[in-house]
């Protein structure tokens, strides 16, 4: 087949071939005026090569001359020598300065340049044209291949081809952006940090259940937070700690995850029921105690009503009253129970009062926090999570109902929930107001469903054995301390817990703290690793940790756990929208993304989709600058002011 031809056709018409012929023959594409007022720029102000570097290579520019001196400007700074005028001069080669136009041509591109902080400006303006010539180019090209189709070529791939090539053209110099995430890859749980005993059994107990050992990991936590809680206490410098712990691990559904929590809570559950036999003859006591109170404050009552002479009258209501007060003091105490799965707010707060100010809450399910937001009250009720945190004092007055005083309340949680759930945490604003998000110890690990190994190795007999021992022991020997005791640590581990909070305290700073959008959870964040040392000294020690000190191995381990759960914090904040930099700065992603926007202005986005995110410009640049730092955009300079 012969090839067919493009003919000129002479003629006067203004819009007819040999007019729209002449469209392919104009100049391509280029401003010599930015090109020099570029490479000018750089010369005066060799600090502005940097900048420069990270938007041109060099085979931007249109004048070959203008290239010859980049190579060399670029050349001489990689050798750490001075790249001014008479420098590039000196290392071009003789016959290329002459045809650039000697050393006075140099001198001349730097007294050109209207400012030497516009240098940006300008390499912005020479990559745009060197891209616009390839788009030409590539025009061109594509013309070629529709004419010279036969029909038996891959026209579509050779196109496609050519058109890859604009489009990676577009991308250069750019390199991968960061992900809008606290963290990508989350470290797994340390197991290791543990006493031998727990650490083996967590470590084996995800295993045969092909769970991450985030989950057993962080439950065992909980587990000895339960044993400690509102019975020991922990001195760290100039403050003490409650021993008890809010954990919130996040997995989608179809992960066994009650399966590990019966496994870890078995050995409470036979703590408690010890307990509950222990307990029996002083609750019997106390009933046949209190009937009789009751009897002798209604015969006593009777008697003073009865009695007609004044004195008479008088002693038989001393006696009333004292029986009365009797009463008063022969109160039944309560089966003990250690835990519960789920409970609304009223009952968590009366379990905490009957209890003697311990409880806790471990399900495999995240029902307290819906009920917390006020599923049933319709209002959010932060009162008792906030106060079973800190150990504080809780005085409850309710309608028709007695009054309830907590001395120092303390509630453990070892929740897991799923990815839904997290993310809606943020949808009560009480949460974070009111400092719930900022006590929780979150763990964030990467499902195994679709990787199981569906012969796991089994847990050997003695380790789990082990510990189901050693957790009722621990529980056993807590409870039957009248008073709680308080921990100390080490000297050497004192020190390390000051340097712990000297490290810590940058990390809030506004602006430059990686923590600083999270200074709720942040704020805790020491006081966290001192009761997580707490917990693992009295696991090393699990029969009379009370009596030795917190040595600094112990917290060195306690703040490897810290950081573990700094990581998956950071992650968890990102996930619920804690940050509404990065919110913001995501909602600007999609929207670029969904209107394949190359370049847009604040106005654009003032009048986008996002106009209701964004109230008044300013409210964009929080995001703008999250998407400037992580690599997604970048500003184009303003141009020099004329």
């Amino acid at each position: 087949m012969t090839t067919p031809r493009l003919h000129v056709i002479q003629g006067d018409d203004p819009h007819g071939p040999a007019a729209e012929l002449a469209e392919f023959v104009r100049p391509l594409p280029h401003n010599i005026e930015a090109e020099q007022h570029t490479l000018g720029a750089v010369m005066l102000a060799p600090t502005m090569l940097p900048e420069v570097r990270a938007l041109l290579d060099g085979s931007e520019f249109y004048r070959p001359a203008h290239g010859v001196i980049w190579g060399t400007i670029v050349d001489l700074a990689d050798r750490g020598a001075p790249f001014e005028p008479v420098a590039v001069a000196a290392a071009i080669n003789p016959r290329d300065l002459a045809t650039i136009g000697g050393a006075p041509y140099l001198h001349t591109l730097i007294s050109q340049v209207p400012s030497a902080t516009s240098a940006t400006y300008y390499a912005n303006l020479v990559r745009d044209l060197a891209y616009a010539r390839h788009v030409v180019s590539t025009g061109t090209r594509l013309m070629q291949l529709g004419y010279t189709a036969t029909g038996d070529t891959d026209l579509r791939g050779a196109v496609a081809a050519e058109l890859a090539t604009v489009n990676a053209t577009q991308g250069q110099s750019w390199a991968d952006p960061t992900p809008l995430s606290a963290a990508t890859e989350l470290p797994p749980f340390p197991v290791w940090t543990f006493p031998d005993w727990l650490g083996e059994y967590a470590a084996g107990l995800a295993e045969v259940t092909q769970t991450p050992p985030d989950l057993a990991g962080s439950l065992a936590l909980a587990v000895l937070g339960v044993a400690a809680g509102g019975k020991v206490w922990v001195r760290a410098t100039t403050w003490t700690e409650p021993t008890n712990l809010y954990t919130l691990v996040v997995l989608p559904p179809g992960n066994r995850k009650s399966e590990v929590y019966k496994h870890m809570t078995a050995p409470i559950k036979a703590a408690e029921a010890v307990l509950v036999e222990q307990a029996k003859p002083r609750i019997a006591e106390a009933i046949v105690a209190r009937k009789v109170a009751e009897s002798n404050v209604e015969k006593t009552e009777k008697a003073a009503t009865a009695a007609q002479d004044p004195t008479q009258r008088a002693v038989a209501m001393d006696e009333a009253t004292s029986a009365r007060l009797d009463l008063e003091e022969t109160p039944i105490p309560a089966e003990p129970c250690l835990f519960s799965d789920d409970a609304t707010v009223e009952v968590l707060t009366t379990r905490v009062a009957e209890q003697g100010g311990r409880f806790a809450i471990l399900s495999p399910e995240g029902e307290i926090f819906s009920i917390a937001a006020g599923r049933y009250s319709g209002a959010p009720n932060l009162a008792v999570l906030k106060s079973g945190h800190a150990g504080e004092e809780m005085r409850i007055d309710r309608m028709g109902r007695a009054s309830e005083r907590i001395a120092a309340a303390t509630i453990t949680l070892g929740i897991c929930t799923q990815p839904g759930v997290l993310t809606r945490l943020g949808e009560t604003p009480q949460f974070g107001e009111q400092g719930l998000l900022g006590r929780l110890l979150y763990s964030v690990p990467a499902s195994l469903l679709g990787f199981r190994n569906e012969q796991p190795d089994p847990i050997p007999e003695h380790v789990r054995d082990t510990y189901n021992a050693n957790v009722q022991a621990l529980i056993l020997s807590l409870a039957a301390l009248n008073e709680p005791a308080t921990l100390h640590f080490a000297p050497d581990a004192q020190a390390a817990i000051l340097d712990l909070a000297r490290e810590t305290e940058p990390r809030l700073r506004p602006g430059t703290g990686d923590l600083a959008h999270m200074t709720d959870w942040a704020g805790k964040y020491v006081g966290a690793v001192v009761r997580i040392a707490a917990l693992l000294h009295l696991a090393d020690h699990y029969r009379d940790g009370w009596d030795r000190p917190i040595t600094l191995t112990t917290f060195t381990n306690a703040r490897l756990i810290g950081e573990y759960f700094t990581s998956h914090a950071r992650a968890a904040y990102d996930a619920i929208g804690a940050d509404p930099a990065v919110s913001d700065a995501r909602a600007v992603a999609d929207w670029i993304e969904r209107t394949s926007t190359t370049r847009f202005t604040t106005r654009d986005l003032m009048r986008s989709g996002l106009k209701s995110r964004f109230k008044k410009a300013a409210d964009t640049e929080p995001a703008l600058r999250v998407l400037e730092t992580h690599g997604w955009i970048r500003r184009l300079p303003a141009p020099p002011n004329p």
